[in-house]
C-alpha cells in the first residue's frame, strides 16, 4: 500500500498527528513541519519536525508500510545528513512500522541502552486506540492500515467519516485528514468504484447530501463498467480522474480529457494515485501538447 503521500499529509496537520503516529511522544512548544528532500542523494524524509524555540529536539521521521532490510540505514542516513549540516542540533530518528514484524533489527552497535533511534509499531497501540479514542479523526484516519478484515473496515467506515467530519477541526485540518482517509480506502479497496467508496463510507448520511457526492458526482454519473468489464473499468476511471480533477483544478481542458481517455488502466491508477500530492494538472499528467515549443 502506497503511504508517503498520506503519512506526509497526515503530519503536517500538527501535533496531535504527532502523538498518534508516534505511539504518545509529544511535541514541547512550538513546531514547524517540512518534508526534506537531500539532493545529493536524491533522498526525502517522509518528514521533518524542528522546534521553532531552543532546547527541543528535532525529530526524523520515516514511515515503513512494508518490510524492507535497509530500513534503518535508510532513516540513519537522512539523520546523519541532517546533523552533518547543523550539528548543534539534537536529531533524533523515528521509525514507524505498520507491522513488528517488519522490523530487520537494529544495526550493529546501535542498540544502546538510550539510543537516538526508536522503533514504533502501529499494531501494538492503533488497535488499542481505536478503541479508546473511537471519535479522535486522528486516530480513525488510520484504520485502513490496522483493520486487518475487509468486512470489518466496511462495518466502521460510516463511523470513521464521521469522526473526521463531525470533530472540531479547523477546515484546512479537516480537509487534509479528510483526503487521507479518503486515499487510503481507495489503496484498500482499488476493485471498488470511486462513487462505490463514497456509498460506504456516507452510509450514515444520504448519499446524495454529502460534500464528496455534491462536489465529484453532481455534474456527471458513472458510467463506466458498461459496456464490457475491461474496457468498463478503464472508462469508469477514466471519468473518475476527470471529474477529481476538475474538483482539483478546475475545468479539465480538451486536451487532457483526449489523453486522459487514450491512457491505459495502469497509467490511469497511476495518476489516481499521484492526486492527492500533485501541484498542478501538468504536474500530473504532463504538458499539453505544444507547450514550451
Amino acid at each position: 500500500m502506497k503511504t508517503d503521500q498520506a503519512i506526509y499529509a497526515f503530519l503536517s496537520t500538527g501535533a496531535e498527528a504527532f502523538r498518534v503516529l508516534t505511539g504518545g511522544l509529544r511535541l514541547r512548544g512550538p513546531y514547524r513541519f517540512r518534508s526534506v528532500t537531500f539532493k545529493a542523494l536524491e533522498r526525502r524524509a517522509d518528514g521533518v519536525l524542528e522546534p521553532e524555540g531552543p532546547g527541543e529536539p528535532t525529530y526524523v521521521v520515516e514511515f515503513q508500510g512494508q518490510p524492507k532490510a535497509s530500513a534503518w540505514y535508510n532513516l540513519l542516513t537522512k539523520v546523519g545528513l541532517i546533523g552533518e549540516a547543523e550539528p548543534a542540533r539534537d536529531v533524533r530518528g523515528l521509525l514507524v512500522f505498520l507491522n513488528e514484524r517488519d522490523d530487520p533489527g537494529l544495526p550493529s552497535g546501535l542498540a544502546a541502552a538510550d539510543p537516538p533511534f526508536a522503533a514504533i509499531y502501529l499494531n501494538r497501540f492503533l488497535p488499542e486506540l481505536l478503541a479508546r479514542e473511537p471519535d479522535n479523526p486522528y486516530v480513525a484516519v488510520f484504520a485502513p492500515l490496522v483493520l486487518e478484515r475487509d468486512e470489518d473496515l466496511r462495518a466502521q467506515a460510516p463511523r470513521l467519516w464521521q469522526a473526521v467530519q463531525s470533530a472540531t477541526l479547523p477546515d484546512d485540518v479537516r480537509h487534509a485528514l479528510t483526503e487521507v482517509l479518503e486515499f487510503w480506502f481507495f489503496e484498500r479497496f482499488r476493485h471498488l468504484t470511486p462513487r462505490e467508496i463514497y456509498a460506504m463510507l456516507s452510509r450514515l448520511t444520504p448519499l446524495e447530501e454529502t460534500r464528496a457526492y455534491q462536489t465529484i458526482f453532481a455534474e456527471g454519473r458513472a458510467k463506466g463498467e458498461a459496456d464490457g468489464e475491461a474496457k468498463g473499468k478503464a472508462e469508469g476511471r477514466a471519468e473518475s480522474l476527470t471529474l477529481l480533477l476538475e474538483q482539483r483544478f478546475g475545468p479539465v481542458p480538451e486536451w487532457a480529457r483526449e489523453r486522459i481517455a487514450a491512457a491505459s488502466p495502469a497509467l490511469l491508477d497511476t495518476w489516481l494515485r499521484g492526486l492527492l500530492a500533485a501541484p498542478s494538472l501538468d504536474a500530473l499528467i504532463g504538458a499539453a501538447p505544444g507547450a514550451g515549443h
